[in-house]
């Protein structure tokens, strides 16, 4: 059997899992350049460069909280006197990856009360793709927001497509609530790839490298086939880490200044209108001039609304200077780093209910330690 013939044997064969496929030899390239299988896809690359990780690079650390509600994100229209409020908020980990699926949701809500002039509560990626998406139907629309870009907890958001993340207590996954996360998911997966290319790429596909623990789809019951290009286990003679098997998936990062940027002009530009607002109550939200109301509010739900089903996830990043020649993601069980225009982010924790917003120095330090043991061991 020749070599061709030998390839395609193992591409169709029963024998094409992916410790068996990529732990076995006959693929060959030179050091610098990307490794590929019989198909083209990327099997990631022997060489890469090294990030740079210590305290005295650190520009910025932030704590961002994420909207955790154990049942997934509250989509549903009520009404109050006159008014009618659709909710869109309580998204956990996942609101960046879902935001434009739900803003869809929310948006099928609005159309079937018939009216089109609407107030958005809450500046931050859920009141933003919902006031465009509406905008795109037709409606009118004023945003109302205690805070806006860049002082609202989306713009301390990792940024990356992690549509199952912290989104619900799995043992409260229901089949309505895997149709209704399916249908966001798909409708968000296509909405981002006709960003691609825009404003400095603020939306980009970078290969994503994980070391040890679970991704976010392997830890999560919430699972889409078809959407992210095949994930391999690569073999230790096809990538610089020391670690013996690694899984190489391709993964996209928001990059978040950027992406609220222009989120907010796109708004702006057709006739969207913002007023800097906080809402003590839920009657000082029904005395809008707006008849429908669609709540974005994430945590601020927990206290307007009164739902004892959200809580906060505290998740610290720290951002070091920008490291343009770094393209690559990797995560480690105990810390992982993204890159963005903005700098090389690092994170990794997240605090169940936790309110407090102070960064802590030794959360970051424990962050580049763990980092730092995995980077500083790359064969060169």
């Amino acid at each position: 059997m020749n070599e061709i013939d030998r390839r395609r044997f193992i591409q169709h064969s029963g024998l094409a899992g992916l410790g068996m496929l990529f732990g076995l030899g006959g693929l060959s390239c030179a050091p610098n350049k990307e490794i590929v299988d019989p198909n083209g896809h990327s099997l990631g690359y022997r060489k890469l460069p090294k990030a740079k990780i210590a305290p005295d690079l650190v520009i910025k650390e932030t704590v961002g909280l994420r909207p955790y509600r154990l049942s997934g994100a509250c989509l549903k229209a009520d009404k109050l006197d006159e008014k009618t409020i659709v909710h869109n908020y309580g998204h956990g980990g996942s609101g960046f990856s879902l935001s434009w699926g739900t803003a869809m949701i929310a948006a099928n809500m609005v159309r079937e009360s018939g009216y089109t002039e609407i107030a958005v509560i809450g500046g931050g990626i859920i009141g933003l793709t919902t006031a465009r998406t509406l905008q795109n139907r037709g409606c009118k629309v004023r945003i109302y927001a205690k805070e806006l870009f860049p002082n609202h907890t989306s713009s301390l958001a990792t940024g990356t497509w992690s549509p199952a993340h912290l989104f619900c207590e799995e043992e409260r996954i229901t089949p309505q609530l895997i149709n209704v996360w399916e249908e966001a998911c798909r409708y968000s997966f296509r909405s981002y790839q006709n960003l691609l290319g825009l404003n400095n790429d603020m939306v980009q596909w970078v290969n994503h490298y994980v070391i040890g623990g679970k991704t976010h789809i392997e830890a999560s019951g919430l699972h889409l086939d078809g959407l992210l290009p095949e994930r391999f286990l690569l073999s230790k003679n096809k990538h610089p880490f020391r670690e013996k098997q690694i899984v190489l998936e391709k993964t996209m990062v928001f990059n978040i200044p950027s992406y609220l940027d222009y989120l907010t002009r796109e708004f702006i530009d057709r006739g969207g209108e913002l007023s800097v607002q906080e809402f003590h109550s839920v009657h000082e939200m029904l005395a809008l001039k707006e008849p429908l109301i669609v709540n974005c509010t994430g945590l601020g739900a927990k206290k307007l609304f009164n739902d004892d089903e959200l809580i906060p996830i505290s998740g610290q990043l720290a951002f070091l200077v920008p490291q343009p020649e770094i393209n690559f993601r990797l995560s480690t069980p105990n810390g992982y780093f993204i890159p963005r225009r903005d700098g090389l982010v690092l994170g990794g924790n997240a605090i169940r209910g936790s309110w407090n917003t102070e960064p802590k120095k030794e959360v970051t330090l424990n962050i580049i330690k763990a980092l730092n043991d995995i980077v500083q061991h790359m064969r060169a």
